[in-house]
């Protein structure tokens, strides 16, 4: 795996847990924390392929 890789990967899950625990604080709900994690993981993780060049 390369360091860019490593690194996209990294900060992609670092944001899907973030916005995963305020979601879950907000709603109090595990299913839509854990959808709004794993979608803002995977939009961070197109975003920072393209940002990331």
């Amino acid at each position: 795996m390369s360091q860019r890789t490593a690194l996209i990967l990294f900060i992609a899950i670092g944001v899907g847990i973030g916005i995963g625990v305020l979601t879950f604080f907000a709603e109090k709900s595990y299913p839509k924390a854990v959808i709004a994690g794993v979608l803002a993981a995977g939009g961070c993780t197109a975003g920072l392929h393209n940002l990331i060049d």
